[in-house]
This record gives structure tokens, sequence and C-alpha cells, in this order.
């Protein structure tokens, strides 16, 4: 076990192992060897988000070890989502309608099969979260109020309170894992690392708490650590959100796809605040205009949709309103006014805190990177290219979200992959791999950590050009050079590698030198390999 105190809770089904805050002072890699591992599960899961939580909840009754790097629901962007979560349940949508807005939104990049898959299975996942007391709004006969988000065809988009579905949803996960007999939780220990034999197999990974490392040994280890966001230096996620999963991944062999889609969310409010507090698009949904300075609407010169359009073409078009010096602002006293306060209370509250009144002017905005389309390659069942080793949620790349997520499918694929996970594990017979070792990576300062987030927000962001991409990457090699490589400068050199390698612009990944589509290929990256570029005729893995 972890040094720290492990206990069961006095008349709950409930096993806790407490460790001590993380440190960020590693300097340089250190190899854990098998004789190092003093502690093991069936299952490990790394990362305590909503896909790692349901998918613990989905193994019921198969022992499963979930990590947490703080506080259990209160360490991992799903908290943070807004707008809810999609599924076609409208009495005119249907499986199809909603796949086929989700291929038509991901830049030719989708895989269709996946896509039939979770928008097929979703609906019965919502009722799932349902059964866990999730409290979605209702409308007055009783049936879910679902809402219209963009590039949406019907309203289909489920919520709580308006703007709090994610923290809802993680409260009712987090209260049913503290009844679950079958979970144990590891809080305050952060994944620095993968357990891996010489044949390549996973065996468990490295956990790092205030105590030192540790290895915890697993016959299967799922990978659900969320996304990169904290790299840039202005993102609606936990600063803690670098890509770490991806780059453990990356660095034990597993394939790669992907990871130049970054997608910003165009409505951050934009009050100097690190994370961005977001406004969600919900408020566009409702009728709320995104306006200039003057108050002039000007979406109507971007896209026919307007303030509906595709996210990357809003994040555009707010981008170049703040770079023109128009600036950037979302109008909702017409559409939303004195009812904000109910019905928006998380954006409600974070303009109140700034000094802003929604009410009464409007709320200035800006990109924020906010969702990875890339990630980790897995099949349908979840299963890596790795054995021993799934993935699941945003540092997951299933085909789901090609280059540009449709919105709120994220916490749709999240439970939707997390359940097939458990399905395929709950029967499986799992192999324990000998002699495992995982290499721990040095540590970025914090200063040199500051310093890439600007660097990835100025070069790495919404629009991007050769120039400022092998400024970029020149920059990574020379703190890598420096302070030895890490997990935050293989993520970011990840990202714009193949940024840098896709000479056109597509979905979330704009090119200002190359600003035509090409040809509708993916990105894929093994570790010490050039990245290749496929056509997207079978975007998972088979």
């Amino acid at each position: 076990m972890l040094d720290g105190a492990s206990h069961r809770r006095t008349g709950e089904n409930f096993n806790l192992i407490t460790t001590n805050n993380v440190p960020h002072n590693r300097t340089s890699a250190q190899t854990i060897k098998t004789g190092e591992v003093r502690s093991s599960s069936d299952i490990l899961i790394l990362g305590a988000g909503l896909a790692g939580l349901f998918l613990a909840l989905s193994l019921r009754p198969r022992p499963c070890t979930i990590v947490s790097l703080g506080t259990l629901g209160k360490a991992s962007s799903s908290a943070w989502a807004q707008g809810g979560i999609a599924a076609a349940l409208h009495a005119d949508d249907s499986p199809e309608t909603h796949a086929q807005d989700t291929i038509s939104s991901g830049g030719d990049l989708v895989d269709p099969a996946i896509a039939k898959l979770v928008t097929t299975q979703g609906p019965q996942r919502l009722r799932d979260l349902i059964k866990l007391g999730v409290p979605f709004d209702r409308s007055a006969d009783g049936t879910l109020s679902l809402s219209l988000e963009a590039a949406h065809s019907y309203p289909r988009v489920a919520r709580v309170s308006g703007d709090r579905a994610g923290a809802a949803i993680m409260d009712a996960l987090v209260l049913a894992t503290l009844s679950a007999d079958h979970i144990t939780v590891i809080e305050g220990a952060k994944s620095v690392a993968l357990l891996q034999d010489p044949n390549g197999h996973i065996g468990g990974a490295v956990l790092e708490s205030k105590d030192g490392l540790v290895g915890h040994a697993a016959r299967e280890t799922i990978l659900s650590m969320g996304g990169t966001g904290g790299l840039y230096n202005v993102t609606t996620n936990p600063a803690v959100s670098r890509g770490d999963g991806l780059a453990m991944a990356y660095s034990a062999g597993a394939l790669i796809a992907d990871p130049e889609f970054v997608q910003f969310h165009p409505t951050a409010i934009d009050i100097g605040v690190d994370p961005a507090p977001l406004a969600t698009e919900v408020l566009r949904g409702e009728g709320a205009r995104l306006v200039d300075r003057q108050g002039h609407p000007f979406m109507e010169n971007y896209h026919s949709a307007k303030e509906l359009a595709p996210r990357s073409v809003v994040a555009r078009a707010v981008h170049t309103e703040i770079v023109e010096d128009r600036g950037a602002f979302l109008d909702c006293r017409e559409a939303v006014g004195e009812e904000f306060p109910d019905k928006f209370p998380t954006v409600f509250a974070s303009c109140r805190r700034a000094g802003i009144d929604p009410r009464t002017v409007p709320i200035p905005v800006a990109p924020a990177a906010h969702y990875h389309m890339g990630g980790i390659v897995t099949d349908t069942w979840g299963k890596t290219s790795l054995n021993g080793l799934s993935a699941c949620g945003e540092c997951a790349s299933t085909g789901i979200h090609g280059a540009n997520r449709l919105a709120s499918n994220s916490l749709l694929e999240a439970v939707v992959f997390a359940h097939r996970i458990a399905q395929r594990l709950l029967d499986s017979e799992l192999s324990t791999p000998k002699n495992s070792e995982g290499l721990v990576l040095s540590e970025l300062p914090e200063s040199s950590r500051a310093s890439l987030r600007q660097r990835m927000s100025t070069d790495c962001a919404v629009v991007r050009d050769a120039k400022g991409l092998n400024g970029l990457l020149r920059f990574i090699e020379q703190h890598t050079n420096n302070h030895g490589e890490s997990l935050t400068t293989i993520a970011a050199r990840l990202i714009a590698e193949a940024a840098l390698s896709r000479r056109e612009s597509r979905g979330g990944h704009f090119r200002s030198d190359f600003p035509d589509q090409i040809s509708p290929q993916r990105t894929y990256i093994y570790r010490d390999q050039e990245l290749d570029h496929k056509p997207n005729s079978a975007g998972s893995l088979s």
C-alpha cells in the first residue's frame, strides 16, 4: 500500500487510501523495478472523472482500484462540464440523426461505425445515470428537458440546473462509489508511469505521493486521466490536465492518433482567471448573441448558422474579433435577462465574482483550450495497442470526435466506452505480467511549465503557422535538454509536431499558412517512429 491511511469507514462499504499532497520536485528520471511494487489490484483505473467512476461502478462485482489525484470527484474536468450530455431522446430525433450530426461536425475524420455505436448506446447510458441519481432537468410533464446546442439537428442535451450537469453527475457517481464494496479508492496520488514487462505487457502503474514513488501492480490498467487543456495558458480545464495519460501511453509504446486536434471553446469568460470560467454553449442555444465592443453582432459575417455554427468556426471568429481589436462579448440580456441567476447559476456566479452583471451588460469572452479530440487509440471495446492497457474518456481516441467534437458528445463517449470496457473485463481471464518496470521521468519546473503554457497559447492555439510551431518545438527541445524529458514536454511536443505535419486546415486545426483542406487523413504516432498519415477508412483498432 502507499504510505498513508487505509481504512474502511464504519457503516460504509468503501475502501479509501489517503496519501499526502503530491510533490512536483523530481529532477531526474528514475526506474521503479519489480521489487519496489508494494501493492496490487485486479483492475487499476488511473483517473477519477466521469469515465473512471462510471467504469468502476459498471465493474460490479469485480474488484477494482481507482486512483484520484485529489479529493474524489474534485480533481477532474468532468465536474466542470456545464452543457450536459447529448442523447437522441427527443420525439423527432434518432440515433441515426445524432450520428450524422457527429460525422458532419468532425471534418470527415469521424469513424461512422463508432458514431453509430455511441449514439445508439447513448440513451441507455443516460438512463443509467438517472438510475444513479443524476437529477437531470425535467419539463412540466416530467420528461427530460433537452437543450439545443451548436451543430445539433434537434434538442438533445440533458442538463442539470441549466449549467451544473458535470458537477451533478460527479456528485451522484461519487455517492454511488462511496457505497460500492468492490471499489478501492486511492486519493491524493499522481500516476506518473506505466509498469511494463519485457514483452510490452502493461502490468500496473507507478504512483507518486509526498512519501515517494510506489509501484502498483495490476492485471488490467485503464487510463482515464483527462485531456491536455492545462498545457495552455488560457483553458477551461484544471491546470493539472496536462496530457499525462497521453504521454505515459506514448512512452510505453501505445499508438497515438490526431494529437493536433484541440478544441477551443469560443466563450470562456475573459476575466484573467486561471482556469477560465466557461459561458456554456447553451446560452447561445437560448438566443444569446456574440457582439463586438460597439454592440454589433458579428457571427453573421463568418457563418450562416451564426452563433450556432460549429465550435471551431465560432472560436476563430471570436479570436479574429479580439486580434483585430474589436473585442468579443456574449450578450445575454435579451435572451436570458432577469432569469440568469436561476437558469444559469454557475455562469452567473462566475460573472458576479468578476464584478459583471450579465443581466445588464455583455460578458467578455475569449477562446480557451477546452477538449482534446486526439489521444490513445482504442478499439470498439476500449483496448489500446498494448496488452493489459485500456483507455476511455478524453485521453482516448475512439474515432467519435474526428477533427471537431460535436458539443456534449464528450460525456456521452465517456460513459459508453467506460461501460463497454467494464463489460469486456467482467468475465475476462486476465494474466499477471512478471518483471515489470516503470520509468518515471523528470518533472518540469513550475517556471518552465508557465513559459510553455504561454508558448502553446501563442503558437499552437486557435490559429497556427509553421514559424510559430517550429519556434515552439525548439522551445520544447531546449527545456527538455535543460531539465530532462517530462510527461508535460512529451504531450506538448506530440501536439506541436502533429500540427506542424498537417499542412492543411481541418476542424479544430487551422493553419494560416495552409488555410485549405486537402484530404481527410488521420495522424498516427508511435514512439520513435515518424508521423504517419493514413486515409480515414477505419479510424479505430480492429
